[in-house]
């Protein structure tokens, strides 16, 4: 039924499970929903199940946006318990982000798959510069802006998450860093927005994506019942057990080992696969 053999299959399956688990780690350490490990994966593993270009990075984004759901739920539960979430900033941005993600999965139905790459790449080579190279002296302030500023750049948290498959967390403790928060307490914070990303996210790429899969009947993998829209249900399945399953060790992680160390790991992770993408934009227009 796949356009792939046996051994395709156990290999997908593998990296799934294995993708899954380190997304749960990394959920919990650095309060982002993983999708900045999901979509490079899926991007792929997708790859080896001839999904066109049209729709392969979309299929990632989306199938990236539903994984996280139980990831971030339970990555946040976990971090309210230890205290360092500050709920007046999540009351702020709660609705913001909210109509920020629903304008990205509007968007994502009538973008062009470079959009979505563009956007992964220049987020995260901006995350990955100020993980590797950023100082705690790198503030605007020692106070949170007005609201007004807060709502708009929750707006935009939405909009860029929705389109990278991301939960938010990297772009939400950047700017609190930036405005005098505590490392710990933008990690635990920003962890909440993976819940307000996730599931308007997953619902609006089942939107979007619902109509193309007529486009491509010949490619079993976006077609219903292993696919609804943009989001894999065969992704779904494999990466999230595992995710959940490791979200509570990256959490314990956060609050124990030393978080530079941390942070340069996923620095460098974060500029390989902006390289890997840029890499393959170039390729595509020599």
């Amino acid at each position: 039924m796949l356009d792939a053999n046996f051994t395709d299959i156990v290999i997908i399956a593998f990296g799934l499970l294995a993708a899954g688990a380190l997304t749960g780690v990394l959920a919990g350490v650095f309060g982002v929903g993983g999708g900045a490990v999901i979509v490079p994966v899926l991007y792929e593993l997708f790859g080896v199940l001839n999904v066109p270009d049209e729709v392969r990075m979309p299929l990632a984004v989306g199938t990236s946006l539903a994984v996280i759901i139980p990831t971030s739920i339970r990555s946040f539960n976990a971090h309210r318990k230890h205290g360092t979430v500050d709920l007046s900033i999540i009351r702020v941005w709660a609705i913001p982000v909210v109509l920020g993600v629903m304008g990205g999965s509007f968007i994502a139905r009538y973008a062009p798959a470079d959009l979505f790459k563009m956007v992964f790449i220049l987020v995260a080579g901006v995350s990955a510069f100020r993980l590797l190279f950023g100082k705690d002296s790198w503030k605007i302030s020692d106070t949170l802006p007005g609201k007004w500023v807060m709502r708009a750049y929750g707006a935009l948290i939405g909009v860029l998450s929705s389109l990278m498959g991301i939960g938010g967390g990297q772009l939400s403790s950047l700017f609190m860093t930036f405005y005098g928060r505590p490392i710990h307490q933008a990690v635990s914070t920003s962890s909440g927005l993976g819940v307000l990303i996730s599931i308007p996210g997953a619902l609006g790429y089942i939107y979007a994506g619902w109509p193309r899969a007529a486009d491509f009947p010949e490619v079993a993998v976006i077609q219903p019942p292993l696919a609804l829209g943009f989001v894999s249900l065969i992704g779904v399945l494999l990466i999230s057990p595992t995710s959940v399953l490791t979200a509570p060790l990256g959490v314990r992680l956060a609050h124990a080992l030393p978080k530079r160390k941390l942070e340069i790991a996923f620095g460098c992770f974060l500029l390989f696969v902006s390289g890997r993408f840029l890499f393959d934009q170039i390729s595509t227009y020599l």
